[in-house]
């Protein structure tokens, strides 16, 4: 998927303009309060960059960095449980297989297949943390850690975070040009907020999605739970000028804007979002920093004055690169999402910003060593079977 050349270039002229900061306080309602007491590093994917991503090692290592937010995401397996993995399918760059869920199982080996297609037991036998991606040299990685559910998720970090100070930001991961890749929003919808609305961290919870249905529907079921509308340009736009399949059937070019930065933040304020959440790059940008030539943002300083008129908080991510945090905390984001909280944070404090407390370390770490302890897995002789069983 491409954007538009023409909208590239209006995010370029864009980001150029200088506009008066807007002059209110967009948290106005009660379900937003909790975010005004430190400034938003969010760890993405429990902070991928420092440790291996959507675990559980990754989010206590994001506890004692200080993040305010764990940001993770959710899967749905074939018999209906929600567990905390970006992808749709178990890949061989991060994963790898162990023994099969039973003997003779046929679905073995299951890296390679999706989500939606193994059961819980099948994903508890595939080792998730032993594999550094290339992409990130200084990951931590935790040999033998599996892929958990959510609510083992919400378990642990209530071991480590008694006093429930930690946000959550929590995507479904629905690919709404392939609908049969994964369960679709009203499974999603449901299951997630059975699992929200019985967990102690419910009120903070951020609920967001690419598939902007998903917000809708969270909306209706259940308002108090805050939505944020992610966003990017390939799921802005089709390349064939069609109805990109992301945005709830909205077009963007049917907001009066008059830039697309403006009806960015129109389209999402018209859902009942909370936040906007846009992408602080363009895929299609040649350079990876504002300090190089031809560097061509997502968000511009215009999207986020619009979205606070609105009312919408912006919190954009994945900011990897000090210069864009620069630029963002100058144009007033409210949040970054960053690989690195434990680096955005720093700056924050730096540029006197109030960012939330470190997470005692031996405390976090002990949490870890007896939540990961239950993944364990143990060979138990059944008859003239082999059952594995976690302890």
């Amino acid at each position: 998927m491409f954007a538009p050349l023409a909208f590239l270039a209006n995010l370029a002229s864009e980001a150029m303009l200088i506009v008066a900061s807007p002059a209110q306080q967009p948290l106005s309602s009660g379900a937003l309060q909790r975010h005004d007491r430190f400034y938003d590093v969010q760890a993405h994917r429990g902070g991928r960059g420092n440790t291996v991503e959507n675990t559980l090692p990754s989010f206590a290592w994001g506890l004692i960095d200080g993040a305010s937010t764990l940001e993770l995401d959710n899967g749905i397996t074939k018999d209906g449980y929600v567990v905390v993995w970006h992808d749709e399918e178990i890949t061989s760059a991060k994963c790898q297989d162990t023994h099969p869920a039973f003997p003779g199982d046929p679905e073995y080996p299951y890296v390679g297949k999706y989500i939606a297609n193994l059961t819980l037991a099948q994903i508890r036998t595939i080792d998730c943390g032993s594999k550094r991606q290339h992409g990130y040299p200084m990951q931590l990685t935790y040999p033998g850690t599996r892929i958990s559910t959510l609510q083992e998720v919400f378990e642990f970090v209530e071991c480590a975070d008694p006093a429930r100070q930690v946000l959550w930001n929590i995507e479904s991961k629905i690919d709404a040009r392939y609908p049969n890749r994964t369960l679709g929003v009203s499974d999603f919808v449901q299951k997630q907020h059975e699992i929200f609305n019985s967990s102690p961290y419910k009120r903070s919870i951020t609920y967001q999605s690419f598939d902007w249905r998903t917000i809708i529907a969270m909306k209706e079921l259940d308002s108090s739970i805050t939505t944020s509308a992610l966003i990017d340009d390939e799921t802005a736009f089709n390349p064939d000028n069609s109805t990109t399949p992301w945005l709830a059937g909205l077009r963007l070019d049917s907001f009066p804007g008059p830039s697309v930065a403006q009806q960015v933040a129109q389209a999402a304020h018209s859902i009942g979002a909370d936040i906007l959440s846009p992408a602080a790059s363009s895929f299609e940008t040649p350079a990876t920093d504002p300090e190089m030539e031809g560097y061509v943002p997502f968000i511009t300083k215009m999207m986020i004055d619009t979205a606070h008129q609105l009312g919408l908080l912006v919190k954009p991510w994945t900011v990897n690169r000090m210069n864009i945090v620069e630029q963002l905390l100058k144009w007033k984001a409210d949040g970054i999402i960053s690989d690195y909280p434990n680096v955005v944070r720093r700056l924050a404090k730096h540029r006197g910003l109030p960012v939330a407390p470190k997470f005692p370390k031996q405390r976090v770490l002990s949490c870890l060593q007896e939540h990961l302890s239950k993944q364990v897995v143990r060979r138990i002789p059944v008859g003239d079977k082999i059952v594995y069983k976690y302890l």
